[in-house]
């Protein structure tokens, strides 16, 4: 069983110039329980079906299940998402030892920055940026899954 370790952060500053590759995502989420989300995403020309699993107390560890499918399947799968699609930005910005993901969200989430770092462990030590703000790991409002429920532009 895979376990995801991440933390998230908001971001407070200029990033973009710093980013080693910009990436477009598409996702959505097929209905489920509450005690676990699944994913479809393309990623530029790839797509993959992911299971995530309910977090840990701390909100920075959950299972993680995920499998590359063809992007014809992915844009097929989409039909079933609840909600709104979710797209963004995903810029892969290496700091120190580790490499942030930078989400910057469109559509009715335009104008929400989210940084991610993934851990081996929860005590993991970790280079922060300048521009990395306010942490909120565990806070469900972040979740993508959350998002695409309940957007940024409705907050």
């Amino acid at each position: 069983m895979a376990i995801e370790i991440e933390r998230k952060f908001l971001v407070k500053g200029p990033f973009k110039e710093l980013a080693s590759k910009k990436m477009y995502f598409k996702q959505g989420y097929i209905p489920t329980t509450h005690a676990c989300n699944v994913r479809i995403r393309t990623e530029d020309d790839k797509a993959f079906i992911t299971i995530k699993g309910p977090g840990n107390s701390s909100g920075m560890s959950r299972f993680e299940w995920n499998h590359e499918i063809p992007l014809e399947e992915a844009r097929d799968l989409f039909q079933f998402c609840e909600n709104g699609l979710i797209e963004k930005y995903r810029y892969l910005i290496p700091v120190g030892n580790h490499v942030f993901e930078v989400d910057e969200f469109l559509g009715d989430n335009a104008g929400l920055v989210v940084a991610e770092i993934e851990l081996s462990s929860e005590n993991e030590q970790f280079e922060k940026p300048f521009w990395l703000g306010q942490e909120v790991t565990g806070i469900r409002n972040y979740y993508n899954a959350s998002l695409s429920r309940n957007p940024y532009i409705k907050w």
